[in-house]
C-alpha cells in the first residue's frame, strides 16, 4: 500500500460514529463556529468595552451606599459580576466547554493578539517560554488582590485587572508573530483554566494523529503554538476553531468525551509536573487568600507580631504603604499598615507551603505504594501522574471558597444558612468523590488492578479530604 493509499484510507475512518452523543451534538457546535468564526472579532470587541467599563467606570461614579445592591447600583453590579458570576462560572464553564472562554470571550488574550498585529513581532524570550512563568504570574497576582483588596474596591479591580490588561497588550505588542504569547505563557487565569481543561468534556483532536508527543511550534495556524498534528493535551487549547474545518482531512476536529477522561489516562496526553506543582501551590495560596479573612487565630497572631514590633520601638511596622501596593482607604474604614500587608503575605505564603507538602506527602506515599505493589514506571513519574487526581477538589474549593458570592442569591431565595452550606457541602462531596474515581483510574493504568489497588490509593482519599477540611469554613463557616 502506498503511503496516499494509506493516507486516503485513514480520511475514510469517520471521526465521529454516527448516531452518538458526540455526532450529533459536537457535529452542528463545530460548524456554527467555523461559519462565524470571522465575526468572533465583534464579539472580542463588545466584551472588551464592557471589561474597561466594568473595572473603570465605578472610579468615576459616587460612594456606592450602604443599602445598595446589584441591581440599583452600578458599582455594586460590577463587584457582583466580577466574584459573583465571572470567577466561579468560569471555572465551572471548563468542565463543559473548556478553555472557551479564553478563545471566544477574553477582552485580554483579544487585546494581546490585535497589538501583536501592529508590534514589533520580536522572537519570545526564554524568560517568557518557562513553563514556572505562569505559576509565578498566578501567586503574584493572586497575593497583590489580597493586599490591596480586590473584592471590596474599585480602585483596587482597576489595578489589578486594568494593570494586567496593560501587560497582556504590552507583551503581545513586543513579543511574538501573529501569536498569542500571553495566553501561552503569562495568563494567570489561562494557567488556572489550563489545568482544569483537563477534567472537560470538551477536547479538539486531530484528525490525523502523528507520533512523537505534544510539542511547542510558533509555526502554523494555532495562536498558543501547539503543533496541531501532535496535540495530546488540552491545557493550552483556547477553543478558537481557527484549526478546525470539517471539510478538510486534517487540522483538529471537536470531539466530546467523559468528564476526567484526559486525567484518567493521564500517560497519554502529556502529563507535566508544572502543573502539578502550580496545582498544590495554586490550591494553598488561594486557601491562604480565604482563611486570613476568616480564622480569629490570624487575628491573635498579627497582635502578637504588632506587640513583639512595639515591644522593640519599630514603630514603622503601624505605618501606610503605598496605595498599590496595599489598601488605604480611610473614606471606607480600611487602612492597611506594613504589618497588615507582611502578615498577609507571610500567611499565605506559609499556607501555600503547609498545603503543597501535605498533597507531596500524600502523592509521594501514593506513587512509593503503588511502584512495591508492581506499578509501571519510575517513581517521579507515578508522581507527576498522580497529583493530577486533585483536579476535581481543587476546582470545586476555589469555587466555593474564592467564588462564595455565587451562592448569596440561594438565601435571598428563602434558603437558610443551614441549607446553603448543605448545597456546599454536596459539591465538595461530589469533587472528592471525582478524584478519588481518577486515582483508582491512574492507578489501574499504572498496572495495578484489584486489592493491589486500594492500598496506594488511600493516601490520595487523605489529601483530598485535607483539601477539604482545610476549606471547612468556606463551606460551613468557622
Amino acid at each position: 500500500m502506498t503511503r496516499s493509499q494509506a493516507a486516503d484510507r485513514l480520511a475514510a475512518i469517520p471521526i465521529r460514529v454516527p448516531g452518538t452523543l458526540d455526532a450529533k451534538m459536537a457535529g452542528p457546535v463545530e460548524a456554527f463556529f467555523v461559519r462565524h468564526r470571522d465575526r468572533l472579532v465583534w464579539l472580542h470587541a463588545v466584551m472588551f468595552l464592557f471589561f474597561l467599563a466594568v473595572i473603570f467606570l465605578p472610579l468615576f461614579l459616587p460612594e456606592a451606599p450602604e443599602n445598595a445592591t446589584a441591581l440599583n447600583n452600578f458599582t455594586r453590579f460590577a463587584n457582583y459580576a466580577m466574584w459573583g458570576l465571572w470567577f466561579p462560572l468560569v471555572f465551572i464553564s471548563v468542565i463543559f466547554t473548556g478553555r472557551s472562554w479564553c478563545g471566544l470571550l477574553c477582552p485580554m488574550g483579544a487585546a494581546s493578539e490585535w497589538a501583536n498585529k501592529k508590534g514589533l513581532q520580536r522572537p519570545i524570550p526564554a524568560w517568557v517560554r518557562w513553563e514556572g512563568t505562569p505559576i509565578i504570574s498566578f501567586l503574584l497576582i493572586t497575593i497583590l488582590g489580597q493586599t490591596v483588596g480586590v473584592r471590596d474596591h474599585p480602585e483596587a479591580v482597576a489595578e489589578v485587572f486594568g494593570g494586567t490588561l496593560l501587560l497582556a497588550i504590552a507583551l503581545g505588542f513586543v513579543y511574538g508573530r501573529n501569536k498569542r504569547a500571553w495566553c501561552r505563557h503569562m495568563c494567570p487565569i489561562g494557567l488556572l483554566l489550563g489545568v482544569f481543561s483537563r477534567i472537560g468534556a470538551v477536547q479538539f483532536a486531530p484528525k490525523r494523529k502523528k507520533a512523537g508527543g505534544d510539542r511547542f511550534t510558533e509555526k502554523g495556524v494555532c495562536p498558543t503554538m501547539i503543533d496541531i498534528p501532535r496535540k495530546e493535551e488540552s491545557r493550552h487549547c483556547i477553543e478558537c476553531f481557527r484549526c478546525v474545518n470539517p471539510q478538510s482531512q486534517g487540522g483538529l476536529y471537536l470531539r466530546l468525551r467523559q468528564p476526567g477522561e484526559e486525567i484518567a489516562q493521564i500517560r497519554r496526553h502529556h502529563p507535566n509536573p508544572y502543573e502539578v506543582l502550580f496545582l498544590f501551590l495554586g490550591t494553598g495560596i488561594a486557601l491562604g487568600g480565604f482563611l486570613w479573612l476568616v480564622l480569629p487565630q490570624y487575628q491573635q497572631l498579627r497582635q502578637a507580631v504588632g506587640s513583639w514590633f512595639i515591644e522593640r520601638d519599630w514603630y514603622w511596622i503601624g505605618e501606610s504603604g503605598p496605595w498599590w501596593l496595599m489598601s488605604v482607604h480611610p473614606e471606607r474604614r480600611e487602612v492597611f499598615n506594613w504589618l497588615d500587608f507582611s502578615m498577609i503575605v507571610g500567611f499565605m505564603l506559609a499556607v501555600m507551603v503547609l498545603l503543597s507538602l501535605v498533597l507531596s506527602l500524600t502523592t509521594g506515599l501514593s506513587a512509593w505504594l503503588a511502584g512495591r505493589l508492581g506499578a509501571d514506571r519510575g517513581l517521579a513519574s507515578r508522581f507527576v501522574e498522580l497529583g493530577y487526581q486533585y483536579a476535581p477538589v481543587a476546582m470545586v474549593s476555589l469555587v466555593l471558597g474564592l467564588g462564595g458570592e455565587l451562592f448569596s442569591p440561594l438565601t435571598r431565595l428563602g434558603l437558610s444558612a443551614e441549607m446553603v452550606g448543605l448545597v456546599k457541602g454536596g459539591l465538595f462531596t461530589l469533587g472528592l468523590l471525582w478524584s478519588l474515581y481518577l486515582g483508582r483510574r491512574i492507578l489501574s493504568n499504572q498496572g495495578l488492578q484489584g486489592a493491589r489497588l486500594w492500598l496506594p490509593l488511600l493516601p490520595g482519599v487523605i489529601g483530598s479530604i485535607a483539601v477539604g477540611l482545610a476549606w471547612w469554613p468556606a463551606v460551613f463557616g468557622i
